[in-house]
């Protein structure tokens, strides 16, 4: 709620450059009306009352008063309260499918693919406040990481703790990933439902063809965004283990099944993207921000509270007070 004070009609204020004039002429009038005489002495004129004299010009100020409160009001003054509401009217189910194999240690992105990732992913899932997002990990196999949920603490922590392991069986299943995301949103109500599906690789493992994955996402009305994550040429790339446990890298050709990441794209109705630096890779993101809006209601109550009134009963109060003390207590100085 936001509560604001305004004036429906401020170009009435124009009427307060009355008031120096109306005062120029008063006290101009009150000096044409005063007489001189020269006399020795005006003992004789004193009287108790000469104070009240002083006080005349009080009429004039409580007119003058009576008349600011009185444009005061013609301005019309009022307190505004005014509610907001919104609603989510079309909520998106997103899944985003993260390749973890071991190419996504390379280190064309830094400090890694797989980092840069979860980096720019976690910008983006911040962007989603009104969305239910999960992820899904693949590798030689998938499986379900986050299930949809609109809570983001939940989904941002689980991305972070995303990493290489070698539990999961080796190589780029990439049909696995994209029908593991399907089944995820298949049971979705939403109205628009969005699968993120990003590789480094081709597609070498798993037992279900991507084209088949491509069908059943067009079967259940989802549509998939591809990513292709690589420099074009050579990367620094993990190529076997060292007696100590840590990778052995060296300069191998970067290999992106493009063809069958833009056909899985064109298929389900959503884009293909090459992201060859941590730059791009922000800047698909921010495109997919864009072409996946959410679309949110707002309605708006305002109450208004009229304040003219009370100017309008000061007006008359300064204008009754000053009829009283002038049939009264100046009564004989008018």
């Amino acid at each position: 709620m936001m509560q604001q004070f305004e004036f429906v009609h401020p170009e009435f204020f124009w009427l307060l450059l009355v008031l120096p004039l109306l005062m120029g002429w008063y006290f101009w009038k009150r000096k044409q009306q005063s007489a001189s005489l020269s006399i020795s002495s005006i003992k004789g004129f004193k009287t108790k009352n000469n104070w009240l004299a002083r006080l005349k010009p009080i009429l004039f100020i409580l007119r003058l008063l009576a008349i600011t409160a009185f444009i005061v009001a013609i301005a019309r003054p009022r307190n505004v309260d005014e509610t907001t509401r919104t609603k989510t009217t079309k909520g998106i189910d997103i899944v985003m499918a993260i390749d973890v194999s071991a190419s996504m240690l390379a280190r064309d992105l830094k400090p890694n693919r797989l980092e840069a990732l979860k980096n720019v992913a976690g910008r983006f899932i911040n962007n989603r406040p009104n969305d239910r997002i999960g992820l899904v990990e693949y590798a030689g196999e998938s499986y379900t990481k986050t299930p949809l949920t609109s809570d983001k603490s939940i989904v941002l922590s689980s991305l972070k703790s995303i990493k290489y392991n070698t539990i999961i069986e080796g190589g780029t299943a990439i049909g696995m990933g994209l029908a593991t995301s399907v089944n995820r949103l298949k049971e979705s109500k939403a109205k628009s439902k969005v699968i993120i599906l990003l590789t480094d690789g081709v597609n070498n493992s798993g037992f279900i063809d991507p084209k088949i994955a491509s069908e059943l996402a067009v079967e259940f009305g989802i549509k998939v965004y591809t990513i292709g994550l690589g420099t074009n040429g050579m990367a620094m790339s993990p190529i076997g283990l060292k007696q100590d446990g840590t990778f052995q890298y060296n300069s191998i050709q970067v290999e992106i099944d493009e063809t069958l990441l833009e056909e899985i794209a064109q298929t389900t109705g959503g884009q293909y993207f090459r992201a060859t630096s941590t730059t791009k890779l922000n800047e698909i993101y921010d495109e997919i921000n864009k072409l996946e809006r959410t679309d949110i209601e707002e309605f708006r109550y305002t109450n208004y509270e009229e304040q003219f009134r009370w100017w309008v009963f000061l007006g008359l109060g300064l204008l009754g007070l000053e009829l009283l003390l002038r049939y009264t207590v100046f009564k004989g100085f008018v």
